[in-house]
């Protein structure tokens, strides 16, 4: 049965070895463009760090818009069932290896490029750690409804999901523009 709840934990690590597996190989093609050629590596990281980023916003807007719907949801329902594995793969497969991936690369350039010290960087890189410790929070929440203990609102949930907004904002102007 779909619904199993073990069928449903298999399933999980299923989609977990593959994300481990993608992040091994994308390990392997990054060395060997880097072997193939050392000078030209900048761009890739920074294209690298780019798709990465993107793929961490995706998931960080998602996914409070996943506990909004998660809130209407009765607790033991099948629909709250199917919200804890979308929002369990969701952070374990998507969103903790993409801001890793942007974390390992984004301070790779930042210390390729010498600017780790200007001002616009560290404002860049304050958004980045309050980031980050969105992502903590989302991830504690993730298993609060994973066990039933979700004692936050709808109306939280619709509060918090405008933080990734403005954070990416606040990142963005300050790589783009480097008003500092």
């Amino acid at each position: 049965m779909a619904d199993d709840p073990e069928t449903m934990k298999a399933s999980g690590r299923r989609a977990g070895k593959r994300a481990v597996v993608a992040l091994g190989i994308l390990g392997l093609l990054v060395a060997a463009i880097f072997l193939a050629n050392p000078e030209g590596f900048y761009l890739w990281a920074k294209a690298i760090h780019v798709i990465a980023v993107i793929s961490w916003m995706a998931g960080m807007l998602y996914l409070p818009r996943l506990f909004i719907y998660h809130c209407e949801a009765e607790r033991g329902s099948a629909q709250s069932e199917t919200f804890k594995v979308m929002e369990r793969r969701l952070l374990r497969v998507i969103i903790n290896p993409a801001m890793t991936v942007a974390w390992v690369f984004g301070l790779w350039l930042a210390w390729h490029a010498g600017v780790y010290l200007e001002y616009w960087f560290l404002l860049k890189l304050a958004g980045a750690l309050v980031m980050s410790g969105a992502h903590g929070y989302f991830s504690s929440a993730v298993r609060a409804f994973g066990e039933d203990r979700n004692e936050k609102t709808e109306r939280h949930w619709r509060l918090v999901n405008e933080i990734p907004t403005v954070l990416m904002i606040l990142i963005v102007v300050m790589v783009v523009v480097r008003p500092f």
